[in-house]
């Protein structure tokens, strides 16, 4: 599902964030990816969803080659990777129906179809009963499950989180590395960028470890 095959990015004024990166990630797999703050990790969830390209280096996703997808493809590559960030990134003016159905408007999807396919996922996270109010209303735990939702409302095969818990207790920490579990058992790819190291060493998968921008751990790797 996602190769990386010496992987580089540098950044004019900081300098390389990535140094040869070379790993493999299995359809369906769930990898937790750590590491110190600027280690990397943001960058590497950034690459995968076409946000950024590298400097060297060749990422495939989906036996795709990223590097020879044209500038008119991106949109169409970023409807199989559902990104979610830690600031929600939610529309204040919307509700969030409307929040979690924007994805499926940009494709085309039709209007009775996003209905059932917004309402689906929300029930998923939970919130299916909070779909008319403004995210102001919600709490922190509630807005990353509305980010959730719409990372996930079109389906993708791969999905990347971006510290999804960095703002939340543990009670609701543990409550989001749930649902993400959910998704895994049904076969979505998921790769969880977190500093929660407590939590991931509680749970039985394989965890990537970034430093300085390079590889220094793969728990389970190929």
């Amino acid at each position: 599902m996602v190769e990386f095959e010496r992987v580089f990015k540098r950044y004019p004024e900081r300098g390389e964030a990535l140094s040869d990166i070379s790993l493999r990630i299995a359809p369906g797999e769930l990898v937790f990816l750590t590491g110190h703050s600027g280690a990397g990790k943001s960058t590497l969830l950034r690459l995968i969803g076409l946000l950024e390209r590298p400097s060297r280096g060749q990422i495939r996703i989906g036996g795709r080659d990223l590097a020879s997808l044209k500038r008119g493809r991106i949109p169409y590559h970023r409807r199989e990777v559902g990104m979610i960030f830690q600031d929600h990134r939610l529309l204040p003016d919307r509700s969030v129906f409307d929040n979690v159905a924007l994805p499926l408007e940009v494709m085309g999807v039709g209007h009775k179809e996003i209905g059932r396919r917004v309402r689906a996922a929300l029930d998923q996270v939970g919130l299916l009963a909070r779909e008319r109010a403004t995210p102001v209303a919600l709490s922190g735990g509630e807005q990353q499950r509305v980010g959730i939702a719409r990372a996930v409302v079109a389906r993708p095969p791969l999905v990347v989180a971006d510290e999804p818990t960095g703002n939340l207790d543990p009670d609701l920490s543990r409550e989001i590395f749930e649902l993400f579990e959910r998704f895994h058992y049904v076969g979505v790819t998921l790769i969880i960028a977190t500093h929660d190291l407590g939590l991931v060493a509680k749970m039985p998968y394989r965890t990537l470890t970034l430093s300085e921008g390079r590889l220094v751990n793969d728990s389970g790797g190929w």
